[in-house]
């Protein structure tokens, strides 16, 4: 039997992305509890705050019992192999669902795993994120082929996960990044295979132009810190503020996936303001989670 896992959005098809984005809206009622009476192994090599809260609950939703374990607990690659952690987790768990510092630890996971693997974040990719966002833009903005999607920034892993499921999807993305913080150009001509369209400038101005969304993150994330000074200057010009909204389509949106800082990466009227859709992003971490989880535990038909 083939095992299904959730490592990068690329790994979707678009019929695959608009089916876990019509689970995430059903009521839990009626996705008839999945997991009722198994387990889901939840390993955090980082913290996290919203990636723990939205993936315990939407276990529970689906019959679950959810168990945390830090990375001090488990140690992969340090007390155990991450392919003998993983081999005997599968044997105990109906997923296993992992928030780790080196993609290639999921990866790894996939391989020997005999149940669906998750990845809550990597350092290449959020995929529970970019599903969040995707429900979100299309609850409150419009179908994903319809629209131009802004990320101001650096390029990191959301803005890849981001990326993917609008091109999939039939959209545009247009990405504003300091010199040296945007997509390779390998990796440009990899999302461009996967559909849509997708321009790059050096410029948070002509990222927004005519964009109906504006997504941007933290400029400094986990175990950047020692880089904070060097990266405030280079981001200096690649805040969001309510200037470099002006220059998106008028009645535009603005997204952030959190933990945001206020006058960093967007100033505090945006983030607050009536464009804002962080809240409803932020709630959508747990419905869009539910509608993964149910998807790769048996909801496909």
């Amino acid at each position: 039997m083939t095992v299904s896992h959730l490592l990068n959005i690329s790994d979707l098809s678009i019929s695959q992305i608009k089916k876990i984005l019509a689970l995430s809206t059903q009521s839990v009622k009626t996705l008839n509890t999945p997991l009722q009476g198994q387990g889901v192994a939840m390993l955090f090599e980082k913290p996290s705050n919203r990636t723990r809260h939205s993936m315990e609950i939407a276990v529970v939703q689906l019959g679950g019992h959810p168990i945390y374990t830090r990375a001090e607990e488990i140690g992969l690659d340090v007390r155990e192999s991450v392919e003998d952690v993983t081999k005997i987790l599968s044997g105990y768990h109906a997923v296993i669902a992992a928030r780790v510092f080196k993609h290639s630890f999921v990866e790894r996971m996939a391989k020997v795993s005999t149940v669906p693997v998750v990845n809550m974040l990597s350092d290449v990719s959020h995929p529970l994120q970019a599903l969040a966002d995707a429900l979100t833009m299309v609850q409150h903005v419009g179908e994903l082929c319809d629209l131009t999607v802004a990320w101001v920034g650096d390029y990191n892993n959301v803005a890849r996960s981001l990326s993917e499921i609008v091109l999939i999807s039939g959209g545009r993305m247009q990405l504003g990044c300091p010199v040296g913080y945007g997509a390779s150009d390998a990796e440009l001509q990899r999302l461009r295979a996967l559909g849509g369209s997708i321009e790059q400038s050096n410029s948070a101005q002509d990222a927004v132009k005519n964009a109906q969304v504006v997504h941007t993150d933290t400029w400094i994330s986990m175990g950047q810190e020692q880089e904070s000074i060097e990266r405030r200057k280079i981001f200096a010009d690649f805040s969001v503020t309510q200037s470099l909204m002006s220059n998106a389509q008028q009645g535009a949106k603005f997204m952030h996936c959190m933990p945001a800082h206020r006058g960093e990466e967007v100033s505090a009227d945006v983030f607050d303001g009536a464009a804002s859709l962080v809240i409803q992003q932020g709630h959508n971490r747990l419905h869009s989670a539910r509608g993964a989880l149910a998807y790769l535990t048996g909801a496909k038909k």
